[in-house]
């Protein structure tokens, strides 16, 4: 939306500058978008006289001028074929911008003939999209008068109006928010109704009142159209709109000026003498409309017809047809204003793909009681510009509602906006913006027709603190806050923490993945139950809360392999949600490795899913997670996990802690993915938390200074049992002695019995106190045996 200064004066009598103007909009809720000030461009353009103007000597389409100019007179090279003694035209000095060209002049010689400025045109001016030559103005006037008094250029404010304040697409509602705002006093004249002097021979019926509410119109006999007056088209010019004629014209200025869309038909043109507002029939409604295309309105759309309803001549609320408009021959016409329903035109607008300037305002919703006003003020213009004598004014149909009263306390003022202002600034600022308010208890305010965005109380809070200034809002600093005692972190961010650096150094990629995944692969984990499904998902593909991390770990694995990059680490630490109640929603910290490591002539390394177990094992001890307590539990893991090669950590058969092993191929399978791929996933609310220290200082250093010892083992133990229950077990024996214990060989074979398993372990004893004799190793030695014996494990012979 644009509108110039001296248009806004018309409204608004006021001292104020464009740049002041600008900035009461912005600190009334207009966003100002750009303020362009011609005069400023065209500053260093005057009036100049041709006084003679000769053939150049070396070229045949150039003239060598002498021309009266304000800095004197100044011999200047010019190639337009209109350059001649006596012209009156625009001089450009040396060092002037010439925003059509974008080029500064410098003093040059052409073709051997210094220049010393330059004769314009009306497109180097950035007057007129062409032209044929410089310009040619009248003979009256002064040399070295500006150029912007010769063409009236004056500041143009573009800004941007939201949805909810259709008013704001006239010039008049502008003025009437910036003289609520103290900028000055609002003047916008009243409009009087024009008398008919016949009955109107142009009957209105609706067929469709649910897309044409209202809709209003008058004959006028005997215009005479034609060129409009300058300052008529000087207003359209500069904002951007190319004047037709008088009557469009008329119909375009009332559209800025008042945000009140109007139509102008060719009586001579209509068939009969009737009008029909009803529903597109497709096909059978081909319109040629105005802008040259041609459209078959559905039943969703208004349509405009002639008498019988036959013939589409318009499309209600966007645009007319050629069929029906006005030349400069046009004699006899009826002019239209109506109120259209802005979803069904916006609809309209959307599906033939129009968006002309009627059909933008009636989308967001043009004042329902400007219907008639609007047309009595076109009558008058059209009166006073093209003469002629209007009929009596035909209304079909009702404007829908005014808005409904509703009670307001004006002490909720301060207590949603914190503002402290007396009940008659309220009243004051409410009244200005057209409220009709009677005071009482509680008061009871109307909103304006053209408001019907305001619905209760705090739109009215929200347009009293608009008005006032929102820089009258109290700067209340907040209630100072005690910190936390013990950090800013609480435990369970601590632990994230320290599980994302854990697993960083150990090598694998931290992957930031949605919180959704597609219904289909959450079921394969579990999940996709149809409360968790979403409503307005942002992908088809991701619209089911995801019942675990892995998915997306897959399929991120997955891609990085299609790319060339099939060994990769990666985990994420994130939400999963189990049902839709608020405990629902499970912390896990997620690990996956796609083990693809390179062929080497010294054969395979250490298994996989041991050293993932390894890393596990070790971001449990970071997270203080109780390691020795955990149980090993084989055969337990749910169905997306490798039945023979996956286990869970727990503490009793009802807190499981993680799952780990290998994915089930026909899960990689389904998600698109090669294998093998190796995860585990830790449930973070169901690890315990440490007991907390006393203090910040660190405990002893346990530094022995006795040499360590180690003894080998080698037990016999069935197949099914777990060496971990083993090492557990001799682990255990003696916690003071006993520092580590390590399996170092697992052999099936030859001396083995079926069935069974040789599992050689190493234990290694710190001595503390002194060291240990024969007879104290060999009583701890027997107390291994016997652990180890307790564990199913029988020492080889």
């Amino acid at each position: 939306m644009k509108f110039t200064l001296s248009w806004l004066k018309a409204h608004l009598d006021t001292e104020a500058q464009v740049d002041q103007v600008a900035e009461a909009m912005t600190m009334a809720g207009l966003e100002v978008e750009e303020v362009h000030d011609p005069i400023a461009a065209l500053a260093p353009f005057t009036v100049a006289k041709i006084v003679s103007a000769e053939r150049h000597p070396n070229a045949d389409r150039l003239q060598v001028c002498q021309v009266e100019t304000v800095d004197g007179l100044k011999e200047i090279v010019c190639g337009a074929p209109n350059a001649r003694a006596g012209l009156t035209t625009i001089y450009a000095p040396i060092g002037a911008y010439v925003p059509g060209l974008g080029v500064t002049l410098v003093e040059k010689p052409v073709r051997g003939v210094v220049s010393n400025g330059m004769l314009c045109s009306a497109a180097e001016l950035e007057l007129a999209d062409d032209s044929d030559g410089i310009l040619e103005l009248s003979d009256d006037l002064q040399v070295g008068a500006p150029a912007a008094g010769v063409f009236g250029a004056e500041p143009v404010i573009d800004f941007e109006v939201t949805p909810n304040r259709p008013d704001w697409l006239g010039v008049a509602g502008i003025a009437r928010d910036l003289a609520a705002a103290g900028l000055g006093k609002l003047t916008t004249p009243e409009i009087a109704p024009v008398a008919g002097a016949f009955n109107s021979p142009v009957s209105v019926t609706l067929e469709a009142p649910e897309l044409c509410p209202v809709f209003a119109g008058r004959v006028i006999r005997g215009v005479r159209n034609g060129p409009s007056p300058q300052w008529l088209q000087q207003r359209l010019t500069a904002i951007g709109l190319r004047p037709i004629n008088r009557l469009v014209d008329i119909t375009n200025l009332i559209s800025y000026d008042r945000a009140r869309p109007l139509h102008v038909y060719d009586l001579a043109s209509l068939s009969g003498e009737g009008i029909v507002v009803r529903a597109g029939r497709g096909e059978a409604d081909q319109i040629e409309a105005l802008d040259g295309k041609t459209y078959a309105p559905g039943a969703a759309d208004c349509v405009i017809a002639d008498a019988g309803g036959q013939r589409a001549i318009g499309l209600g609320g966007v645009m007319g047809g050629v069929s029906t408009g006005c030349s400069d021959d046009t004699v006899d016409v009826f002019v239209e204003s109506a109120w259209f329903d802005p979803i069904a035109t916006a609809q309209t607008g959307r599906s033939l793909g129009i968006n002309s300037d009627a059909q933008y305002r009636f989308a967001r919703g043009v004042d329902t009681a400007s219907v008639v006003p609007g047309l009595e003020l076109a009558t008058q213009l059209i009166l006073d510009l093209c003469g002629g004598e209007p009929s009596t004014v035909t209304v079909a149909g009702e404007a829908p509602a005014a808005p409904a009263a509703f009670a307001f306390d004006p002490s909720y003022v301060k207590r949603l906006s914190g503002m402290d202002l007396s009940d008659d600034r309220i009243f004051e600022i409410l009244f200005a913006l057209g409220f009709t308010v009677m005071r009482g208890s509680p008061w009871s305010v109307t909103p304006p027709s053209w408001r019907r965005d305001v619905e209760g109380p705090a739109d009215l809070v929200e347009e009293v603190a608009r008005i006032e200034g929102y820089a009258a809002l109290p700067d209340t600093p907040l209630p100072p806050v005690a910190p936390a005692p013990g950090g800013v972190l609480s435990p369970r961010q601590a632990r994230v923490r320290t599980a994302r650096r854990a697993l960083a150094a150990l090598g694998y990629a931290e992957a930031v993945t949605w919180s959704f995944t597609k219904q289909s692969i959450a079921a394969l984990f579990g999940g996709g139950d149809e409360r968790l499904v979403l409503e307005n998902p942002i992908a088809a593909d991701l619209d089911c809360m995801r019942p675990s991390a892995l998915p997306n770990l897959i399929q991120a694995a997955a891609r990085n392999a299609a790319r060339g990059h099939a060994d990769v680490a990666l985990f994420e630490i994130g939400p999963i949600y189990l049902d839709d109640q608020p405990n629902g929603q499970r912390t896990v910290i997620a690990g996956l490795v796609a083990p693809h490591a390179d062929r080497h002539w010294g054969g395979a390394d250490e298994d996989p899913l041991f050293a993932l177990k390894g890393d596990l094992l070790a971001v449990l001890e970071e997270i203080g997670a109780p390691v020795g307590s955990l149980q090993l539990a084989q055969g337990s893991n749910r169905d997306w996990w490798h039945p023979g090669r996956s286990a869970r950590l727990q503490l009793g058969p009802k807190n499981v802690i993680v799952e780990f092993g290998a994915l089930h191929p026909r899960v990689l399978k389904a998600l698109d993915a090669d294998g093998p791929m190796l995860a585990f996933e830790i449930v973070l609310d169901s690890v315990p938390e440490p007991r907390g220290k006393g203090g910040k200082a660190r405990g002893a250093a346990d530094l022995p200074n006795l040499m360590p010892l180690t003894r080998d083992f080698a037990f016999l133990m069935d197949e099914a049992k777990a060496v971990g229950d083993l090492t557990r077990a001799v682990a255990g024996a003696d916690k003071a002695l006993i520092a580590d214990v390590r399996v170092f060989d697992v052999y099936r074979g030859q001396g083995v019995p079926e069935g069974q398993k040789s599992v050689a372990i190493e234990v290694e004893i710190q001595p503390r106190a002194a060291t240990l004799t024969e007879a104290e190793i060999e009583a701890l030695m027997d107390k291994v045996k016997a652990a180890a014996a307790k564990a199913g494990g029988t020492l080889r012979a």
